[in-house]
């Protein structure tokens, strides 16, 4: 590949529009300041203390998020009065705007403020939110106090009341959204994966990140949620507000221990860049690797990022890092020529596209858990003894399950799959995902023979079967365990194959999955009832579900799921993974020389 000399590197980084010094300074222990380096090694410490620090924040995060979403459904039917449809609907449409924002998030952290300052932003956001919530819930909605409860109506809300409150839930969206994708890649920051052992603790980092998330919905699915179900709503959003400020102030506790890594700039400019090169040079013949645009020295043009090694595969880009005549005047101009790493940034980003395209579906899947299992759950015989179990607590045997098959994946299936296959990660975030979706796909056929048989068991006039609800443990369960394959593998996936200047992107892709799929989720809701209410006939997910057929919807969703799975063999059989250029890969100066003149 071609080399620039390095003083034509370095004036060409830094006049860049799109590497952009981002430079971050962060305090330093005896109080002064240290430049925030890609890598700050020793300064700035990082490793697994400062990483138990970030995944309490995750924890008590997550209970305060899931205090205020596990329930929602249901605050909307018994305090704002909304149709069931209607609930599973804007509670769909509310967790798919949580997960968009985690774009935003990914944004701002990889582009300009990193992800320190990103997270504290968002976290402040987040607090706000839960209070002005909390605020609402006590002074306008639940009119008569301790309204909401299964026995007790409120009154219908005033307008201004149900403004504040969407106004409220939604800076909760926004916050813990922000916050989610940039805490899971500064946790992982804090180990060099260039290091051999640190690499596996980064790898073995994204499952904590996700066992802590379910210890956090452990406690708002249990406590939080009686509270919430007997109809005190505002003490289990105060708790939520509580948890909120308590993870904060550790956050900031532990400043000075964590592992800084730099924000890159704008990356959307850059791979913006890439294609508007390739397309004014859509005449040109694209040069193999040895007569493509390259920086010199072991970093690439984009400021702290390693180099990428070419890749054979979208060979029209690179056109974007071909050099003619004209280039080699102006090598400053990244609209006409790019670096080999800058177009290979780019088709990273067009690789990983079809992939989290097919994990949608799952994420359709996933999103019924938090709506329509509810409703379906709250139309069950919910006594067990002399017990009463709120719907909303059996995602306990969801968060169970979660916490179980960690467990089991790393300690057990990973040494046992390594011993007999010789592959030391056990088996890879591609196949990982595989196996998420067809337990997944199972989950639905569960709910569906659930509510196949509760629909059996209906009783005139009363508006729960006499079905246990205890029915739904197999399908929280399968949800459960198919996580742990598809959200961890997502994780380690998108991250790990994100290149440096993307990482928080990387990361947040999960996150807009299960935002898609929550507005897919709406849609086929709405495009089911739709088609299947015709004059008498309510429809398969009518108000009284007593007279539907929710079923045949768990039925549908299977089918689309393992439809989905075929088009995902495909994708992952034509997926390749990034190659990072190391000292061992590059080859001797002298033989990159001689640049072909298009």
């Amino acid at each position: 590949m071609a080399q620039t000399e390095p003083e034509i590197a370095d004036s060409h980084t830094a006049n860049s529009p799109c590497n952009i010094d981002a430079t971050v300074h962060v305090a330093g222990e005896n109080g002064g300041n240290r430049e925030q380096s890609p890598t700050n090694g020793r300064e700035s410490k990082g490793g697994w203390k400062p990483a138990f620090i970030l995944l309490a924040n995750q924890a008590l995060a997550t209970l305060a998020f899931f205090g205020v979403g596990v329930n929602l459904v249901l605050f909307l039917t018994r305090v704002l009065r909304q149709d069931v449809a209607d609930a599973a609907n804007n509670v769909s449409k509310w967790t798919g705007t949580v997960y968009i924002f985690s774009l935003i998030g990914a944004f701002l952290s990889d582009s300009y403020w990193g992800r320190y300052l990103t997270c504290s932003i968002f976290q402040i956001i987040f607090i706000v939110g839960l209070g002005m919530l909390s605020l609402t819930s006590w002074r306008f909605l639940i009119k008569p106090a301790g309204c909401g409860s299964e026995i007790t109506k409120c009154r219908e809300p005033s307008p201004v009341g149900v403004g504040v409150f969407y106004l409220s839930i939604y800076l909760v969206a926004f916050g813990y959204g922000g916050h989610q994708p940039t805490l899971a890649t500064f946790g992982a920051d804090q180990f060099d994966e260039k290091m051999k052992n640190q690499k596996q603790n980064r790898d073995a980092y994204f499952g904590y990140f996700y066992f802590a998330l379910n210890v956090g919905c452990l406690f708002s699915n249990t406590v939080l949620v009686y509270f919430e179900d007997s109809g005190m709503w505002t003490l289990g959003f105060l708790v939520s507000l509580g948890s909120a400020i308590i993870a904060f102030l550790l956050y900031l506790a532990g400043f000075k221990k964590y592992r800084y890594v730099k924000a890159y700039g704008n990356p959307v400019i850059r791979v913006v860049q890439v294609f508007v090169s390739a397309f004014k040079k859509c005449k040109v013949q694209a040069g193999n690797e040895e007569q493509l645009y390259e920086v010199d020295g072991p970093e690439s043009a984009i400021k702290g990022s390693r180099k990428i090694m070419h890749s054979n595969d979208f060979r029209f880009m690179d056109k974007a890092a071909t050099i003619t005549e004209k280039d080699r005047n102006d090598l400053k101009n990244h609209w006409r020529l790019c670096t080999i790493t800058q177009v290979e940034e780019a088709k990273c980003v067009m690789r990983m596209l079809p992939v989290w395209l097919c994990t949608i579906i799952y994420s359709v899947v996933f999103t019924q858990m938090a709506s329509l299992f509810v409703e379906q759950g709250d139309v069950m015989n919910n006594k067990v003894g002399k017990f009463h179990l709120p719907a909303a607590t059996m995602s306990v045997f969801d968060i169970c399950s979660v916490l179980l098959c960690t467990g089991l994946y790393r300690y057990i299936l990973i040494p046992l799959v390594a011993k007999l296959c010789g592959f030391p990660r056990g088996i890879t975030e591609l196949q990982r995902m595989g196996v998420g979706l067809i337990i997944g796909m199972l989950s639905m056929v569960a709910a569906g023979v659930t509510e196949f048989a509760r629909l059996k068991q209906v009783i005139p006039g009363e508006k729960a079967s006499s079905l246990s609800i205890l029915w739904q443990i197999p399908q929280y369960v399968l949800v459960g365990a198919s996580e742990v394959f598809m959200y961890v593998g997502q994780l380690e996936f998108f991250n790990g194959q994100a290149p440096d200047g993307i990482k928080s992107f990387g990361s947040s892709l999960c996150m807009a999955s299960i935002s898609l799929g929550n507005y897919v989720s709406s849609m086929l809701v709405y495009m089911v009832m739709a088609v299947t209410e015709r004059g008498e006939n309510p429809g398969w997910i009518p108000n009284n579900l007593n007279v539907g057929h929710m079923d045949r919807f768990f039925f549908l969703l299977a089918i689309l799921a393992a439809l989905d799975f075929v088009l995902y063999l495909l994708c992952a059989r034509w997926y390749k993974n990034i190659q990072i250029e190391e000292e061992g890969d590059k080859k001797n100066l002298e033989d990159r020389e001689n640049i072909r003149i298009v």
